[in-house]
């Protein structure tokens, strides 16, 4: 790089804004002596960007031309690369937080949807749970019969949209699994018959919940 000198140049700028000394313009820029003596001397390729930034903010100076002012040809293309790179991140940076919130509004819609859908399978129950409950309180003889269908039918409804099936209905006799069988006592081969007592249930193929069974024992 050619030795160049740009002292009054600076000099002009400082003589501008009231800054008789290149100390001055340290201590006004809380930049180093040193800095100050790179920018005369248009070693800008040596500065940090905050430096310069705190130079232009003294000289008011765009930060732009004060790059221009004080460096040649190859350094301002340095610059200014480093510059519009330094746009470039804070667009992303922008662009980032936007997609950000473009996905959590999109999952609070999601779960809205989701929760309209389910208490719409669940309408019945919701409706008409409360005043079955108050009834079985207020007559403790009401047969329960009456108010299982209340809870069952949405149930199976909600199930059913979601995929889910059941491995066994609870009593059913069928051969024993470990792998969809969990024994509540005793012990069992495979194969060997055993009653469900709690179902268990899939989702597609996925197994959620194995079926909690007893073994028959013939007499």
């Amino acid at each position: 790089m050619p030795n160049t000198n740009f002292t009054q140049k600076l000099q002009d700028l400082m003589q501008l804004v009231d800054i008789s000394s290149f100390r001055a313009l340290s201590r006004a820029a809380g930049v180093s002596e040193r800095q100050i003596l790179r920018l005369r001397q248009g070693k800008l390729e040596q500065m940090r960007m905050d430096v310069l930034l705190k130079l232009s903010l003294i000289l008011q100076v765009p930060l732009s031309e004060l790059v221009a002012t004080f460096s040649v040809p190859s350094v301002e293309y340095q610059i200014s690369s480093e510059l519009s790179t330094h746009k470039e991140i804070a667009d992303l940076k922008r662009e980032y937080q936007r997609s950000q919130l473009q996905l959590e509004e999109q999952r609070e819609l999601l779960l809205q949807e989701f929760q309209q859908s389910s208490l719409q399978l669940l309408e019945s129950l919701l409706l008409q749970w409360p005043t079955a409950a108050q009834k079985a309180q207020e007559n403790p003889q009401l047969a329960a019969v009456k108010i299982v269908p209340l809870v069952q039918k949405p149930l199976e409804k909600l199930l059913q949209a979601w995929g889910v099936e059941a491995i066994a209905p609870v009593e059913a006799e069928i051969p024993y699994d470990p792998q969809l069988h969990q024994l509540m006592e005793g012990s069992a081969q495979v194969g060997e018959i055993v009653k469900v007592r709690y179902t268990g249930y899939f989702q597609g193929d996925k197994l959620l919940y194995r079926a909690k069974v007893s073994p028959v024992r013939e007499s």
